[in-house]
């Protein structure tokens, strides 16, 4: 008789006594030229998970140059969830720099001694979090896709693609504080705004001038992307993957695309192919997107997309697979060939909208 595997049994976790004084969720509020990047709004909604589960506050941290607009960034971020917010306000802030910005965070820090920092995986999250999370010499786990606390050991349990995004794994810093960890756009919901909150503000001085800073603004450019894939903000995506067999059967996507009124995207072996641009990629090395429809045209479904778009209101999946991954997550299946569906989908669209204009 075989008998079953016995699971090992788990460590119980001790935390550090000297981490006891670290308490509460913190939230860094990215902003640039008078505007806050969403993905903050979307980490303070899951800031607040954590913090209820911790029995902790939840707190922004709002840096910038002195003004209203500034100050206004916490009255934002109490709408969205915080119960109160660090204020950082110099003029060297104006503009981002990694060193002032640094030494800034690091130093709020040190002085109130969150346990948990949570930023955006953008350019300039990416660039903040990993000279803050040096400068600290804690651990920082990036690009994440799902947050929790584990019960035992009231740590942040941070969950990642990893190897290639063929697997997903769970980071705990279990010796260092605070912990921390970035999160792409869309990956988090957007929290409900709730206007009616308000909370409190404590100023906190940078003690930095600028001659101090080597890095020096010259000028300042805006990138001017009105003719650049938008996929993280798009309502409605068309993806196509390798399942449309070669890149000239590509145009399907697009053609149906056109009559949504869609954003077009692709997994990452039709990146790879060169059959669309990078910028177009939906997956743990590309996008990552939350639209309202996402419609897949021959992409199987593994972990490296999935991570990339589960999260979609509803997905329609076409394959000729019926065993495909991603028919174990979509909310609706079409299990046929992709060159013969899409063109009587969009015959299909072009047909109903056109009545609709009639009748309207």
């Amino acid at each position: 008789m075989i008998e079953p595997a016995k699971k090992p049994a788990r460590r119980k976790v001790e935390l550090d006594p000297r981490f006891a004084s670290y308490k509460g969720v913190w939230v860094f509020i990215e902003n640039e030229r008078g505007a806050v990047h969403p993905v903050s709004w979307e980490l303070l909604g899951e800031g607040r998970k954590l913090a209820d589960v911790l029995g902790v506050e939840l707190a922004g941290v709002v840096m910038g140059p002195p003004g209203e607009a500034t100050r206004g960034f916490c009255a934002e971020a109490f709408h969205h969830g915080a119960d109160f917010c660090y204020l950082v306000q110099d003029e060297v802030l104006r503009d981002y720099r990694n060193e002032p910005y640094t030494k800034g965070l690091t130093d709020l820090v040190n002085a109130c001694q969150p346990e948990i920092l949570l930023l955006g995986a953008t350019t300039l999250g990416r660039d903040l979090a990993g000279s803050v999370a040096t400068t600290l010499a804690t651990g920082l786990t990036a690009d994440c896709t799902e947050l929790a606390i584990d019960p035992e050991s009231r740590c942040l349990a941070a969950t990642r693609p990893t190897f290639g995004g063929s697997l997903l794994c769970t980071i705990m810093t279990q010796r260092h504080r605070p912990q921390m960890a970035t999160v792409r756009p869309r990956v988090m919901a957007m929290p409900d705004r709730d206007s009616s909150r308000s909370g409190r503000i404590v100023e906190h001085p940078l003690g930095m001038v600028e001659s101090s800073i080597v890095t020096k603004v010259l000028e300042y450019l805006p990138d001017n992307r009105q003719d650049q894939p938008q996929l993280v903000y798009a309502d409605i995506i068309v993806a196509g993957g390798r399942g449309l067999k070669k890149p000239e059967n590509f145009h399907r996507v697009w053609d149906l695309a056109r009559v949504l009124g869609a954003e077009v995207g692709a997994s990452r072996p039709v990146v790879q192919a060169g059959w669309v641009e990078l910028d177009r990629q939906v997956g743990q090395s590309g996008k990552t997107v939350r639209p309202k429809l996402y419609i897949a045209a021959g992409i199987s479904g593994a972990v490296q997309h999935r991570v990339g778009m589960q999260d979609s209101d509803v997905i329609i999946a076409i394959n000729n697979d019926p065993n495909a991954p991603i028919f174990d997550f979509a909310h609706y299946g079409i299990v046929g060939n992709a060159m013969q569906i899409l063109p009587a989908l969009t015959e299909a669209f072009r047909a109903h909208l056109a009545q609709a204009r009639k009748v309207g």
